[in-house]
Order: structure tokens, then C-alpha cells, then sequence
């Protein structure tokens, strides 16, 4: 509802952009019906409010979508600091970029989540849910099989480096230890 452009279409822009990928974005929108919730959420925004609202709320919202993004899972520091890797799989974090064995891997915003949450965590196993909260958020209308989806996702894409997320049944995933 902007004047030249719909939310949709710069969010879409936004996260198709590879210098701007990165960027937290919280929708604020008069759209309130859940199919736009589901669309924004689907297209990579970390948060999603409608109007009216409360400025109060905005700020919450603001402080923990940052909160998010700028510690990334425990991974502290800046530029070249922000990097994590182990054995073939490399993540720069402030770069928003993996490499598996030198290849360039692109993930979606909820993959690279889910990859620095697993990673930032390594060895600990981490619950459907807890990886629901982290990635998507408390306020995300999201099914726990949704990580599942992701998680599969996520493998395929990182190859043989997708070995190193492993499923502990019944309670989570965990990314291995050396």
C-alpha cells in the first residue's frame, strides 16, 4: 500500500539483492489478514505488525529482531570476526555468506538462520520449537514440521557438509562436534 510500489515487491527486492539480503525487515502494515502475514513471512520478513499498534510494542519488536541479527547465536565481533567454520563449511556472518569447500552455497534467511543457530550451538541439541522461536520468532504462526522442512533443505543445499546437522528423534536437531 505505498504509493509507487506494494511492501511485497520491495521486500522481494530486498532479500533478492545479495548486498541487502541481510537486512532485518519488519513489516508494518494496515494488512492484517493471515494470508499476509503468511506471504510477508514467506518472503523473509523477521516480523510482521499491523495497524493501529503501539509504539511501545514497535520498539520490543525493533530491540529483538536487532537483538537477533546482530548477535548472531553467540558468534560475537566484527567483520572478519563474525565467521565460523568447521571442517569444509565456512560461514562469514556479517557478509551473510557460506561456502561448502570453497563453493559459494546461497541459503534463504530462515536457512542461514537455522545455520547459525545450529552452529552457534554446536554439539547441544536444540528443540523444534527452541529453533522456531530463534529463527521465526514468538509471534510466527508456524508449525513445528516446519523446521523439519527447512532442516532438509538446508542439507541438500550445504551437500556433504549437510551431514554435520544431525537429528536427534523425538527431540530436536544438533550440529556435530569436532
Amino acid at each position: 500500500m505505498l504509493p509507487n510500489m506494494e511492501g511485497t515487491e520491495v521486500l522481494k527486492r530486498l532479500k533478492g539483492a545479495e548486498e541487502t539480503r541481510a537486512i532485518p525487515v519488519i513489516m508494518l502494515t494496515a494488512k492484517g489478514e493471515e494470508i499476509d502475514k503468511v506471504v510477508g513471512f514467506e518472503l523473509g520478513a523477521e516480523d510482521y505488525i499491523t495497524k493501529p499498534f503501539s509504539p511501545r510494542e514497535l520498539v520490543l519488536r525493533v530491540r529483538a529482531v536487532l537483538k537477533r541479527s546482530i548477535n548472531l547465536n553467540g558468534v560475537k565481533g566484527t567483520g572478519a570476526e563474525k565467521r565460523a567454520s568447521f571442517k569444509e563449511l565456512s560461514v562469514d556472518f556479517s557478509r551473510h555468506k557460506v561456502t561448502v569447500g570453497g563453493a559459494a552455497v546461497v541459503l534463504s534467511m530462515k536457512e542461514f538462520g537455522l545455520l547459525a543457530e545450529l552452529l552457534g550451538s554446536k554439539g547441544r541439541v536444540l528443540s523444534r520449537e527452541r529453533l522456531l522461536d530463534k529463527v521465526w520468532g514468538r509471534d510466527c504462526y508456524v508449525i513445528e514440521r516446519t523446521v523439519d522442512t527447512h532442516v532438509r533443505r538446508l542439507r541438500v543445499k550445504l551437500k556433504g557438509a549437510g551431514k554435520y546437522i544431525e537429528t536427534v528423534r523425538g527431540v530436536g536437531y544438533r550440529f556435530a562436534e569436532e
